[in-house]
């Protein structure tokens, strides 16, 4: 964690709006011959609330975190016509250091892309839970962010232990491995490859938009290259003038070298929701297929 700190804090760092995501002010970038888009970006309008589409579900809901020791809060979607007796797969969806449970709704349109891709039989209907990834009593983003960052890697407990226990008694969904996916932007990018690649038993599509510093390295990450080669999909994703590429660059290549099927998309952009949008695009209709 401290050289996590260092990292951070050597980047001159302004933050951008609601969100509060980290912008360094880029140092070089250097592309290789394997950085560049898997696919095409995202339609016009992927993004715009249709009129002639069913809309699914998002609320507030809370549980008792025996990791916290308090009653934490997360938001939930839930499909167009959820059923209470199917059950749905999920994805669990992290924000970024100076995120919370709601950025992916108020950056990401999260609800409106996944109606969007549900209607035009894109995506496999599913339910995203998106917790709150700072793991602490006061869990609001306020302040100097990077102070909590520890909380980020409690988290860990949190979610296999209080989360994933919590959404699976209260909604309809699968409990295996093949019917949970986990990732996340930036900082919940990090989270998502350390803990997915970490617990291969409990995930099996596991994505890291835009990974930050807090991503373990290669040789730590990859502890057990056997799990991570069973995933039904490894998500690796960065924009092109994003500052943070090398943390996904040094991932890929090691992935590559070890063999590891995965997908590494570079795509047009910099640390912002232009990016993410378009990696829930394409990422959410790879899930579950």
């Amino acid at each position: 964690m401290r050289r996590f700190w260092i990292v951070l804090l050597a980047l001159p760092l302004t933050m951008s709006d609601a969100s509060a995501q980290t912008r360094p002010r880029r140092p070089p970038i250097e592309l290789g011959p394997d950085d560049k888009p898997a696919f095409p970006a995202a339609p016009e309008g992927f993004d715009v609330r249709r009129d002639d589409v069913p809309r699914g579900k998002i609320e507030t809901v809370e549980y008792d975190s025996s990791t916290v020791g308090v009653r934490r809060k997360m938001r939930v979607y839930t499909p167009p016509g959820y059923d209470d007796q199917a059950p749905y797969p999920v994805l669990y969806l992290l924000h970024g250091i100076g995120g919370d449970e709601e950025e992916w709704e108020r950056g990401g349109k999260v609800d409106v892309v996944l109606d969007n891709l549900i209607a035009d039989k894109l995506a496999t209907p599913l339910i995203v839970v998106m917790p709150n990834g700072r793991a602490q009593p006061n869990d609001r983003a306020e302040g100097d962010v990077f102070r909590h960052a520890k909380s980020f890697e409690t988290f860990e407990g949190d979610l296999l232990k209080d989360v994933i226990p919590f959404v699976e008694k209260t909604y309809a969904v699968r409990k295996d491995r093949e019917g949970r996916a986990l990732a996340g932007l930036s900082m919940g990018g990090g989270q998502a490859l350390n803990f997915g690649l970490g617990h291969p038993e409990t995930f099996a599509w596991v994505g890291g938009f835009s990974s930050a510093p807090n991503t373990r390295p290669p040789e730590k990450l990859l502890s057990d290259p056997e799990g991570a080669a069973k995933l039904k999909l490894l998500w690796i994703s960065c924009g092109d003038k994003d500052g943070l590429i090398n943390i996904s660059q040094r991932t890929h290549a090691y992935l590559k070298e070890k063999g590891i099927p995965h997908v590494w998309h570079v795509e047009p952009g910099g640390h912002d929701f232009d990016v993410w949008k378009d990696d829930l695009y394409h990422f959410a209709q790879r899930l579950f297929r």
